[in-house]
């Protein structure tokens, strides 16, 4: 074995000195993470996740290490250290010891909506009466909806909001135990502040329980939904890392249809929006859902004036399977997308989204497309805004992007150059070896 990518004194698997975050990951791929606990620590398996929610951010791993990096509730005292295991005692911990860093360990899978969508409903709210009220042949399609149904829909919605959403404090790390650890139903807010690790988690998307009909939503109206499994709003250095993003026993190809729509109860797997900034998303699985990750929301001057000179994000090592589309999309961000792994099935719309002064940068990337889905497909023009899109591989050949969308989508060209060059990276793995690797190390319960 070459010693020398081990940044530590070795001999075959003995080590005298500490690995780097590359090395261990790189160790993990060949041996797996309860042998390299043992081959490291020489304690048993049950001390990783113990010394797992005291890590930080490695330096130059992505944004969330610049300026001052991201280190979590890796100071916490020990009265600042919990474990849940039930969503009141999650929401508890995250407001107790004020604004001390704070571990929250996370046991098993917790729930924020195990009494069900009937627990939110405001008195006197009837769905079927809802449907009747504002069916199109009743009400049309040129007025939003408006009246005692809708009213109450909205109060039910708002109770959900209450309810479903947890608010994460700076100097905060959440970290899941084990292989089972998670969200279900629940919307993690990381809203304005500083420093937060979220690592080792499964979230299984929230089910909005009352989606608003907007007739005027298109020339035939569309169910609009709420609710993203994790949304970095206004925060900065945010580091997340082997977490597992799914829609789990609520797929859409489960959802019913009303008025010709589906009754859309899904909304993204994470948003990093108004002014977030320095974040790294690193060797997680989004899978199987639609409108998956947003960077920016909006075109509009009061957005641009808040996002201009912000959305600094690095996607490294995420497996991207299963998803129609925006994976990412991105708007003004100075957004950097290397060595990740996309899978594509028939439901494939596209992958990066080129939106309003982005500036992406996706390189080193390995795409796997079934003989249905077009390389052309992989970038999608929003608006005009230039992006670097070099030696990535497609069917494990090494394919232009730019190139082959320009060709088949000539109305949709798209120019060349982001215009800057990251320079915040770990080490860079051939685009050829990306799926072997990301494949086996992505994803929440299999973290070193």
């Amino acid at each position: 074995m070459n010693t020398e990518k081990w940044h530590g004194h070795a001999t075959a698997w003995g080590v005298t000195t500490a690995w780097s975050a590359t090395a261990a990951r790189r160790a993990g791929v060949l041996i797996g993470c309860t042998a390299l606990v043992l081959a490291i620590t020489g304690t048993t398996a049950e001390a990783g996740p113990r010394e797992l929610a005291r890590q930080t951010l490695a330096a130059n791993d992505g944004w969330a290490s610049a300026g001052t990096g991201t280190t979590g509730g890796s100071a916490a005292g020990a009265a600042q250290v919990s474990t849940v295991t039930t969503w009141a005692e999650f929401k508890a911990a995250l407001a107790a010891g004020g604004t001390a860093p704070k571990i929250i360990k996370v046991r098993g899978t917790i729930d924020a909506n195990a009494e069900g969508c009937d627990s939110f409903a405001a008195p006197g709210y009837d769905f079927a009466r809802y449907l009747a009220d504002y069916d199109p042949a009743v009400w049309g399609y040129d007025q939003v909806v408006s009246g005692e149904q809708e009213d109450l829909r909205a109060a039910s919605a708002a109770n959900q909001d209450t309810a479903i959403k947890a608010y994460v404090p700076a100097d905060t790390t959440i970290v899941g135990i084990g292989r089972n650890a998670g969200f279900k139903g629940a919307s993690l807010q990381i809203k304005d502040v500083d420093n937060v690790i979220v690592r080792n988690l499964s979230f299984e998307s929230p089910l909005d329980c009352f989606p608003q009909w907007d007739p005027t939503d298109g020339d035939t109206g569309n169910w609009n939904s709420e609710y993203d499994s994790a949304v970095i709003y206004g925060a900065t250095h945010v580091w997340l890392d082997h977490n597992t993003f799914t829609d789990g026993d609520h797929p859409d190809s489960s959802l019913p249809t009303y008025y010709g729509r589906i009754y859309e109860q899904h909304d993204g797997e994470l948003d990093i929006v108004k002014g977030a900034d320095y974040v790294t998303a690193s060797w997680n699985v989004f899978a199987d859902h639609d409108k998956t990750i947003l960077i920016g929301n909006s075109d509009s001057a009061s957005t641009a004036a808040v996002d201009r000179g912000h959305l600094k994000v690095t996607l490294h090592h995420n497996l991207f399977t299963g998803l129609v589309e925006r994976a990412p999309r991105v708007r003004f961000g100075q957004v950097d997308s290397y060595n990740n792994h996309f899978v594509a099935d028939s439901t494939y719309g596209y992958s990066y989204g080129i939106g309003m002064e982005s500036q992406l940068v996706a390189e080193h990337n390995a795409f796997t497309l079934p003989d249905s889905v077009s390389a052309a497909l992989v970038l999608k023009k929003w608006k005009e805004a230039p992006l670097t899109a070099a030696d990535n591989y497609v069917n494990g050949r090494l394919t232009d992007l730019i190139a082959v969308h320009n060709a088949e989508i000539p109305a949709e060209t798209l120019q060349s150059g982001a215009g800057w060059t990251p320079a915040l990276r770990t080490e860079i793995d051939p685009p050829r070896a990306v799926p072997g690797i990301v494949d086996h190390r992505a994803g929440a319960g299999k973290i070193c």
